[in-house]
């Protein structure tokens, strides 16, 4: 049995970024450390497991069976760590000097963002909060939602552990206000057929709303341009005879800005979810749960603008 009083928990730390990150110099930026030093650490972490945990494979790096299999024990170990150490007998946000990690699509950030951080600052102003985004490659799993307070992502999606609903949107199609198709504004089911299309993916393999509404309308569209998210997809479309769909906010963020319009088609628009998932093991985090409670008013705020909004209850 390994002696803990003899580790260096720091190796811990590397590990846990070198997991993620499967390259030694990224790793060193999440750690704050070089590039040598992040070498000299994973020699040591070789040592210490009888194994390369990380190999070479072309360019880049690779994880050995063996660093796969510590990918959750390693996750969780980072997490219990923060939380002996962040442990408080109650959170207080006017004088809690907390980071909040919120992981979310780049169509949810452009949406809460703003609101989140005006709430924060009025309410818990020497908190911080840190955004990333969704990884696109994979489904979310219990070990993305370690790493993480909250991750923000549709309700379903399939993602593990506890949720709480934000708000909702709509599927609109957008076409460029110069688009030869547009009949007074709308878009005939011949015409969807006809025209290209900008897709958006959230992985290599997932299937999007968007994408079973088409199905749903007998629609296969010939893919002119993909995208990775939503945010793209107005500036792939404008000034082009191609058409895209993406969430009514987005829509109208964009239109005037981009010379867009949002086209009436006969098609049942697909309805979007968003919501805040976490781990289980942190629903009895008050921080938590005060977050949970902000990103709702801040999604009331989205949904409803300013006026007639209560504050949330302590």
């Amino acid at each position: 049995m390994t002696d803990v009083r003899k580790l260096d928990l720091n190796l811990i730390v590397v590990l846990d970024a070198l997991l993620i990150e499967r390259n030694l110099t990224r790793a060193g930026e999440r750690v704050g450390m070089t590039q040598p030093a992040v070498s000299g650490a994973l020699s040591r972490l070789r040592e210490l497991f009888g194994d390369p945990l990380l190999e070479r494979d072309g360019r880049g790096f690779v994880l050995t069976p063996r660093a796969e299999s510590l990918i959750p024990a390693v996750a969780e170990c980072m997490v219990e760590v923060q939380r002996t150490f962040d442990a408080l007998p109650e959170f207080d946000p006017a004088t809690s000097s907390r980071t909040f990690l919120v992981a979310a699509s780049d169509y949810v950030l452009s949406e809460l963002t703003s609101p989140l951080i005006g709430l924060l600052e009025r309410e818990a102003p020497h908190t911080r909060v840190e955004f990333s985004g969704l990884a696109l490659d994979a489904e979310i799993s219990a070990v993305d939602l370690l790493r993480s307070d909250v991750t923000i992502a549709g309700a379903g999606r399939g993602v593990p552990g506890k949720r709480a609903s934000l708000f909702s949107d709509r599927f609109v199609c957008i076409a460029d206000a110069a688009n030869p198709a547009l009949r007074n504004g709308s878009l005939s089911l011949d015409a969807l057929r006809d025209l290209r299309h900008v897709r958006s993916v959230f992985g290599a393999h997932a299937a999007t709303h968007i994408d079973d509404m088409l199905a749903a309308a007998d629609l296969s569209p010939s893919v002119a341009a993909t995208v990775q998210g939503f945010l793209p997809v107005p500036f792939a479309v404008a000034g082009t005879p191609w058409v895209g769909w993406v969430p009514e906010r987005t829509a109208h963020r964009y239109a005037d800005a981009l010379g867009l319009v949002i086209a009436d088609v006969p098609i049942a628009p697909s309805v979007l979810v968003e919501a805040a998932h976490w781990h289980p093991s942190k629903t009895d985090d008050a921080a938590l749960q005060w977050l949970v409670q902000r990103l709702r008013h801040a999604a009331e705020l989205v949904e409803f603008g300013t006026e007639g909004i209560d504050q949330p209850e302590e």
